[in-house]
């Protein structure tokens, strides 16, 4: 598991080394700001997990730069716990109705601190989960369908209007079944998510790989012909026919067909992507284990 950053914003100088080092003997990589304006600018520079930020600073309060972080699309998540020599509850109850996670009174106990900061980042860790599954598929942790749809929609966009072209690749995991059936489910997803992993650490950056459903997989090749992804499919299918799978004290590997197609010619996505189905379910018919273009 990451490490979690935590940005301290405080311009007393005493509480701010305190936090510092007794928050990096727990694992924490640690950021630090003396006022607002310096805390937004690391704020937006690192992405932090949580923000520590005291309420009275010069400049710009705690209460201003949390407005500004809750205003900003890419920092609104973060979560805040603010400090403050106050324990005044309407200043607490400002804080909290400004978006803040929880608030610390100083001079603050370090164990408190510590505890504080430990909930508000289990919080965040499950938030970052929720968010990131709605995109990503459970078991092989790619991009699901829907996303995988949404991104091919937004090429075939951009290549309108950039009169640029596009490939998509669809693979299907040869006589998945009989995995299935020979060695059970759970082998069957042991295949499915190493099958996955090799799809996306070999794609380029910039392409995109997504679970299309069951065992076919689908790639988004950007800025390139059929022929090129031609060659990619070629070298997917010759990594992925390289893994070794045990099961039953046996040794067993999977092969992979490929159909490929690109945007070129093309009246519409469907089209794009009929043409890519067609063409593996070609390699299919044809003996499997091959990659296969539109006729």
């Amino acid at each position: 598991m990451k490490s979690m950053k935590v940005l301290i914003v405080d311009d007393d100088v005493d509480s701010l080394a305190i936090a510092r080092i007794r928050l990096k003997k727990d694992g924490y990589i640690i950021e630090t700001a003396s006022d607002g304006e310096s805390g937004l600018t690391k704020a937006r520079e690192s992405s932090p997990d949580l923000i520590l930020l005291d309420v009275q600073m010069p400049g710009k309060t705690g209460f201003e730069v949390c407005e500004e972080l809750k205003a900003d699309p890419d920092l609104s998540n973060i979560p805040v716990i603010f400090l403050s020599a106050a324990d005044n509850v309407r200043e607490k109850v400002k804080g909290l109705d400004l978006g803040a996670v929880d608030y610390v009174t100083k001079p603050f106990d370090i164990f408190e601190l510590k505890a504080r900061v430990r909930a508000a980042l289990r919080t965040k860790r499950l938030q970052d989960l929720l968010l990131m599954y709605g995109e990503v598929d459970s078991l092989t942790e790619i991009y699901n369908r829907r996303v995988l749809m949404e991104r091919l929609q937004q090429e075939w966009d951009r290549s309108l209007r950039s009169k640029t072209v596009f490939s998509f690749i669809m693979t299907d995991i040869d006589k998945f079944k009989n995995v299935n059936d020979t060695y059970g489910h759970p082998v069957g997803d042991d295949v499915l998510e190493k099958v996955a992993y090799i799809l996306n650490k070999s794609i380029r950056s910039g392409d995109v790989v997504g679970r299309y459903g069951g065992e076919e997989f689908g790639i988004i090749m950007v800025n390139s012909t059929v022929e090129e992804a031609f060659v990619a499919a070629d070298r997917y299918r010759h990594e992925i026919e390289k893994i070794v799978f045990k099961a039953k004290k046996v040794n067993f590997s999977v092969t992979s067909s490929f159909g490929v197609a690109d945007s070129s010619g093309k009246d519409s996505l469907d089209q794009l992507v009929s043409a890519a189905d067609s063409a593996m379910y070609k390699a299919k018919e044809t003996g499997r284990n091959k990659v296969c273009k539109p006729d």
